[in-house]
């Protein structure tokens, strides 16, 4: 039996990924790692859609996620965060590990935040240093539209906008710069496809304004280190070599098949999941939906520990459960980085033939049915759109 993981983080790593980091290791200072560090500066900046710096942190996303609070802020600081799950409320257990004064947006849990509800929180609280935002919380299924929510807070504030991006950059739509964002970070386990180890931090320069006044303690996970380093594709400590070879590799992957189509592909893939559980009648938790991850109710007269344990020993297939107050009451399918039309396929299949075994009624087949129509449909959208955009370029080209 081959096992499959639908996990959102780690996720599934590509065969040549794997090959390149199994490769002997190199030194971390001789131009051979320079010249790679190099490609992969420049590759995150086009991933983030930004011309700023993308640091790269030895760590896992959540070390970029204290980076942030102790770069920017100082002790007695005021900064808004969205409770809006398990890792929105991680924001504010790292202010308060920090002596910052958390201001908490708590919000039910399987919904999002609105740009009114952070612009009313702000009023409140005037003297409010950074808004702290998730944009795909993994722990609900559930996307944040950060787009609106900065454009509102710059239109009125001059504070930093900070988001956890690590289970939506690579997944949804991203543009770091053109939408007035000042860090948000991402970690290596999800949608750029190497192991755990890696973090990221695309940094503004207002968020690099900030740091000039921050008096938090930071050492290992200063910005100011890392940027002096980055300047010349270097960085400050020992990096993670092998998982820096690894990441090069994702990197190239995806600019060949531009950060647009990854984007797109995620869109379907997320939109073939949500159909397949629902021509099942299982029922969706959370709204909107991300594109990393798709959580869906446990059905009724369904043990989730049955469930689960079916779903991996019998058929191979490990999904993610409900935490906290949501532990066996939802579980959650991922596809996040390298999934593609057949892995889906194979999971809603997988899923099928569990409940057909726990006894839940329902047509089989038609989970199956909902994700291939899904893509057929997307097929021949795409399909009209290339003839669409090839009609247009040969009518320019008539005219010139």
């Amino acid at each position: 039996m081959k096992k499959r993981l639908f996990t959102p983080g780690p996720t599934p790593i590509p065969e040549s990924v794997m090959l390149a980091m199994a490769e002997p290791i190199i030194h971390h200072r001789n131009p051979e790692f320079v010249e790679i560090l190099t490609s992969v500066n420049e590759n995150l900046k086009y991933l983030f859609q930004t011309k700023n710096p993308v640091l790269t942190l030895t760590s896992s996303g959540t070390g970029a996620m204290e980076a942030s609070v102790a770069n920017l802020l100082s002790p007695g600081d005021k900064a808004i965060f969205v409770n809006l799950g398990k890792f929105g409320e991680r924001w504010g257990q790292i202010m308060k590990a920090y002596g910052v004064e958390p201001v908490e947006v708590k919000i039910e849990w399987g919904t999002a935040p609105t740009a009114e509800l952070i612009l009313q929180t702000l009023k409140n609280n005037p003297t409010t240093k950074a808004v702290f935002l998730t944009h795909s919380e993994t722990s609900t299924g559930v996307f944040t539209d950060i787009k609106s929510i900065a454009a509102a807070v710059h239109e009125k504030y001059d504070i930093a906008v900070v988001v956890d991006g690590i289970t939506s950059v690579g997944a949804h739509e991203m543009r770091f710069d053109e939408w007035g964002l000042d860090v948000i970070v991402t970690g290596s386990q999800k949608g750029l496809m190497i192991p755990p180890g890696l973090a990221f931090a695309a940094v503004s320069e207002r968020a690099q304004k900030m740091m000039e006044t921050s008096k938090l303690p930071k050492y290992y996970f200063s910005f100011k280190k890392a940027l002096k380093s980055h300047a010349d594709n270097d960085t400050p400590y020992t990096p993670a070599i092998t998982l820096v070879i690894g990441l090069e590799k994702g990197l190239r992957m995806i600019r060949e098949e531009t950060v647009e189509h990854v984007w797109q592909h995620h869109k379907m893939l997320s939109e073939a999941v949500r159909n397949g559980c629902k021509a099942i009648g299982l029922e969706l938790f959370g709204s909107p939906a991300s594109h990393a991850v798709t959580a869906v109710n446990v059905p009724q007269g369904v043990e989730y520990s049955k469930f689960n344990k079916i779903l991996k020993q019998k058929y191979g297939i490990t999904t993610a459960g409900g935490q906290d107050h949501l532990k066996g009451k939802i579980f959650r399918v991922s596809h996040l980085g390298y999934y593609d039309e057949v892995d889906i396929v194979g999971a809603v299949a997988a899923l099928e033939w569990t409940l057909h075994d726990l006894n839940f009624k329902f047509e089989p087949g038609s989970g199956v049915t909902a994700v291939q129509k899904t893509f057929a449909e997307y097929a021949a959208k795409t399909a009209d759109e290339s003839t669409a955009s090839r009609q247009g370029r040969e009518k320019a080209e008539a005219l010139k």
